[in-house]
């Protein structure tokens, strides 16, 4: 839900922040017990997160009392979720004046927090819950790790600021086949998150992604069949409520087989009503049935609820009809940012906030102007659009949340403990197992895997220019097997530097292409670069190429003379560690396509190969 290009400039800064720290020698992932039952005991009183179950007498006299307090335009407020960067800022700051506002003056119920690293991220949840008049909420798009939770790079130095466990995407999840992956990294995130004071994880995303063009999905989902994504999806929530937090599933009825990113456009499902049944409903029935305590809608159309050109988040049939009353949700429902230009063009603040609202949604997150968005409701109400049980309904679920996790009764994150919870060399563990499970063979041409030790090789890496990260664990680990000139290129990159290249690939025993493309919220497009992927393409045609696609798999089409092409599914440390030991032979190659490519792969491709070689 990135914004603005201060936003966005944020992330590119923060990326990959343990990406330097040694390879984790602890105890394999299958004797291990991560994470700690110490960690789990050790996180704020919270009952069972299952909306089905009854709240303990202490909690619903919490409910009931702290309702009765508040104001119809206090339980608007409980209502709305601001969107907070977890950067550092003074008290003085003009952020911090308006994040002061909002817990003060406008009573907002939850926080969304993004960017930043553990402890400050924590100083400032405890700086905010400190304003506020009743507990909030702290939410964060854990999807499928605390990602959002990483230091920047001191470029000039290449040092790195510290981060949370980076976990290998649901993508990557998706090709071990094993939903106990799926549990075991939703229970990571779950301790670390809790840990810094967060209650709720944006995540799983559980959109079926049967679209290779989809800009916006892609990588975040499970996979392409609905009763695999359905598997992991429930593992995952599970794993989650297991230690406290708080699962989202998203993006409801699904945002899979979409080719806009919603940031940008509103998208259209063109599923009739019995696909959707079939196919994008199945993993959202599933999480519910595994217990999930909230959800969030997406801002597309669906033409099958005689709504072609409206957002599901603003239309009664999808979010009463059919969320409540025919998958009987009993949780609390977000929409997805409000500011997305898919909900954002064509509606006002005040339009978007009460259309909303009267299609059952009990949170607002993110709305354009919390103020306005608030008193909109706030006067629809008085006005008589909106009856007052409507809302009373909402802000009891939000209250219900507080007192389940334990929000109501210690908003407060103990900092001295944060460093026993958070980034543990168990918790790494979990990541490794899942990204050495996951690395994909798709294709592989006669005598070029695994790379001779000591053969020559010219690696060339291609990514965005200010992604300095991206490849930097690849490379070195590459590089401790074999002899290496690496290159990096870009999308700016020009002709005559490609020529060259080209030239210099003639004089080396192996060519390796390692692709970074990573999906960024709001650019709308996740492809190489035209005239690179022409170039690379080129170059395979004249002799053997190793292509290794980290992030989008989906890049194949772009050059189809590539002979081997080894899929990640991801652009973090342990997916690049993962890659390069499994090309030199000293990893077992295991993983399996959870999505396929119609001309180039299918699902459940995966050519597998045992490890030859002992790891240097």
């Amino acid at each position: 839900m990135l914004r603005s290009g201060f936003d966005k400039l944020f992330l590119l800064a923060a990326l990959s922040v343990a990406a330097c720290r040694p390879p984790v020698r602890v105890p394999s992932v299958g004797t291990a017990k991560p994470p700690a039952e110490s960690m789990v005991a050790s996180l704020p009183p919270s009952g069972n997160l299952d909306p089905a179950t009854p709240l303990t007498p202490a909690q619903r006299r919490w409910v009931d009392s702290t309702l009765a307090t508040l104001t119809l335009r206090e339980r608007v407020g409980q209502m709305t979720h601001v969107w907070v960067l977890g950067d550092y800022t003074s008290t003085e700051d003009t952020t911090w004046r308006e994040i002061r506002d909002w817990m003060v003056a406008d009573g907002v119920g939850g926080v969304t927090m993004s960017l930043g690293t553990p402890i400050e991220v924590a100083v400032k949840i405890n700086a905010m819950q400190r304003l506020s008049k009743v507990p909030l909420l702290i939410a964060s798009d854990l999807e499928p790790g605390l990602s959002r939770l990483k230091g920047g790079m001191f470029a000039p130095y290449l040092l790195t600021a510290g981060s949370a466990t980076i976990i290998p995407s649901n993508m990557a999840i998706g090709a071990t086949g094993r939903p106990e992956d799926a549990f075991e990294a939703a229970r990571v995130i779950g301790i670390e998150g809790r840990a810094v004071g967060i209650h709720i994880a944006f995540a799983p995303t559980v959109d079926v992604n049967n679209n290779p063009d989809n800009p916006v999905i892609n990588t975040r989902s499970f996979g392409e069949d609905p009763e695999s994504v359905a598997r992991m999806s429930a593992a995952f929530v599970r794993g989650l409520q297991s230690v406290g937090m708080v699962a989202t599933p998203k993006h409801f009825p699904g945002h899979g087989d979409t080719d806009t990113d919603s940031h940008n456009a509103l998208a259209v499902v063109r599923s009739s009503r019995a696909r959707l049944d079939s196919v994008e409903l199945v993993p959202f029935r599933a999480a519910i049935d595994a217990g999930a305590a909230s959800l969030m809608t997406a801002h597309i159309a669906l033409p099958a609820m005689g709504t072609p050109d409206v957002p599901a988040t603003l239309v009664p049939s999808v979010i009463q009809g059919l969320l409540r009353d025919t998958l009987r949700f009993r949780g609390l429902t977000f929409t997805d940012a409000m500011t997305m230009e898919a909900v954002g063009k064509g509606y006002s603040i005040e339009e978007s906030s009460v259309l909303a609202v009267k299609a059952g949604a009990d949170i607002l997150l993110k709305p354009g102007n919390i103020r306005r968005s608030i008193d909109a409701v706030v006067a629809a109400v008085e006005k008589g659009d909106i009856p007052a049980s409507r809302i009373e309904e909402s802000t009891r679920r939000s209250l219900e949340l507080k007192a389940r996790t334990g929000a109501a009764f210690a908003p407060y994150r103990n900092l001295d403990s944060l460093r026993a919870a958070v980034g543990l060399p168990a918790h790494w563990e979990v990541a490794r197992g899942i990204a050495e499970r996951s690395i994909t063979l798709l294709r592989e041409q006669p005598n070029q895997l695994p790379i001779a030790q000591g053969a020559s090789v010219m690696l060339v890496v291609y990514a965005p220019e200010l992604d300095i990260e991206a490849g930097r664990i690849f490379a070195g680990e590459f590089g401790r097997g074999a002899r290496v000139r690496t290159v990096r290129i870009g999308p700016q990159t020009g002709k005559e530097t490609l020529d060259s290249l080209a030239r210099a690939a003639a004089g080396v025993d192996r060519v390796v292409i390692s692709t970074h493309v990573r999906r960024i919220e709001g650019e709308g497009r996740f492809a190489i670069a035209q005239r690179v992927a022409g170039w690379i393409d080129s170059v395979a045609a004249a002799r053997p190429v190793v292509v290794v696609a980290h992030g989008n798999p989906y890049v194949l089409r772009q050059f189809s003379n590539v002979g081997t092409y080894m899929v990640t599914y991801g652009i973090d440390p342990s997916l690049e560690r993962a890659s390069a030991r499994a090309l030199l032979g000293t990893l077992a190659i295991a993983g399996h396509a959870p999505i396929s490519l119609p001309g180039f792969f299918k699902r459940g491709d995966g050519i597998t190969r045992s490890a030859t070689r002992v790891t240097p």
